[in-house]
């Protein structure tokens, strides 16, 4: 009788190597990659000091998971593919998951389960959960080896699509889903992200972000107090409330602006002057800037608005954007400064759809708080790990091997 672990077959030596097959090499993985983020994970710290700011009431001399292990477990899940905390159950015996979190795989205990993990994430208070989103903005100042000159931080809201009843999920018509619009708040000329926060499925209000900017703002310059900061958000986080503040603070910012018929006369001559120079030329499109001094009934003055003209064959656009920079050409502050906030949306995608932490599926919003705050801190993994490879090096090691065309025999080849 033959045995189904046996090959029909033995295979050829090479270099009079024997060759075997065997299906007994015991516990295998197909993660190997989750070493390399458990050691940027020991470079950042990032799970000890998560843990470090919420109180763990449990008895320490019947604790088999710290609240470290257990989140470092969490993280490294996520960065892995797998942000579903039930993955937990397969994972936890995992050799190479074992080993990254500094357990033995073979006779160190199992990682946590998806009950302890989901116990873990609904035990954080509020006041906890603000810690934790200090921390992140702690680890993103830590980030750099000294105190920049300056820094912009870009604000903007993305659906998130909610599949229950969970507690702040609204319809949204502009979506039309029921779903969470949480903030993102990035430094997008490093990648690096600065806060996530959860919120209802509707449109900030003016007082709701100068109350994020203002905790942000201020623990950043608690490391940075020099630092020259500049908040650049679209329509919607143009706010008075939000300007207000910044002029008050030192903080400088470019925000989109709605247009109107005011400010369509203000910059009317500007306009004809592009759309007929279009029309003369002939020029499928044609842009051109201008700038002047708007105020709002709401306002408490007037500010500076840069308008972006573009002539098509089709009519003007046209775009404005509200700041308190008073340096710069309308071009610089429209199109260096403002657009570069496109990236972003990149910045976001990568958040939601590699990391998938629109995950929100819990029914606390505290809960769901938990959750952001692990993925981003996996999102933290991945820049660690990113920033690791040398820039440059493999391209030129690559450019210094000679091309040889397949064409040239083996000896011409050798002689060449």
């Amino acid at each position: 009788m033959i045995e189904d672990s046996l090959l029909p077959f033995s295979f050829p030596a090479v270099g009079r190597k024997k060759i075997t097959a065997a299906f007994d090499g015991g516990r295998i993985t197909s993660d190997a990659g989750v070493m390399l983020l458990g050691q940027a994970e020991r470079r950042l710290g990032l799970a000890d000091k998560l843990a470090a700011v919420i109180a763990d009431p449990r008895n320490p001399l019947l604790i088999t998971h710290s609240l470290d292990s257990i989140f470092r477990a969490r993280i490294l899940a996520i960065a892995c593919g797998y942000e579903d905390a039930d993955d937990l159950d397969h994972l936890r015996k995992d050799p190479a998951f074992k080993l990254a979190c500094g357990r033995l795989p073979d006779t160190g205990h199992d990682l946590c389960s998806q009950p302890t993990m989901s116990r873990w994430e609904n035990a954080p208070t509020l006041r906890e959960i603000v810690k934790l989103s200090g921390v992140l903005i702690d680890l993103y100042c830590a980030s750099y080896a000294a105190p920049p000159q300056a820094v912009t931080l870009d604000i903007d809201d993305t659906c998130d699509v909610a599949h229950g009843h969970q507690q702040l999920s609204l319809f949204n018509a502009h979506y039309d889903e029921r779903c969470f619009l949480p903030i993102h708040v990035y430094d997008t000329a490093t990648g690096r992200p600065v806060a996530i926060i959860l919120r209802p499925g509707k449109t900030p209000s003016g007082e709701e972000v100068r109350g994020h900017l203002r905790r942000i703002v201020r623990r950043i310059r608690a490391h940075w107090p020099t630092t020259k900061i500049t908040i650049r958000g679209d329509g919607h986080y143009g706010r008075r409330e939000v300007m207000d503040w910044c002029e008050d603070n030192g903080v400088e910012y470019v925000f989109g602006l709605s247009g109107n018929r005011i400010l369509a006369v203000a910059v009317d001559v500007e306009a004809d002057d592009i759309r007929t120079r279009r029309a003369l030329k002939q020029m499928l499109v044609l842009r051109g800037y201008a700038q002047t001094s708007y105020g709002a009934k709401s306002w408490r003055g007037e500010r500076r608005v840069c308008a972006r003209i573009e002539a098509t064959e089709l009519g003007l656009d046209i775009r404005y954007v509200v700041t308190n920079i008073t340096t710069g050409s309308a071009e610089h502050i429209y199109d260096t400064l403002y657009c570069a906030r496109g990236q972003m949306e990149n910045l976001i995608k990568l958040h939601k759809s590699q990391l998938a932490s629109d995950r929100t599926s819990c029914r606390s919003p505290l809960a769901n708080q938990i959750r952001l705050i692990l993925h981003t801190a996996a999102y933290w993994l991945m820049l660690e790990l990113r920033d690791a490879i040398r820039k440059g090096k493999f391209r030129h090691s690559l450019s210094d091997v000679p091309v040889i065309p397949s064409s040239l025999s083996g000896d011409q080849q050798r002689r060449r």
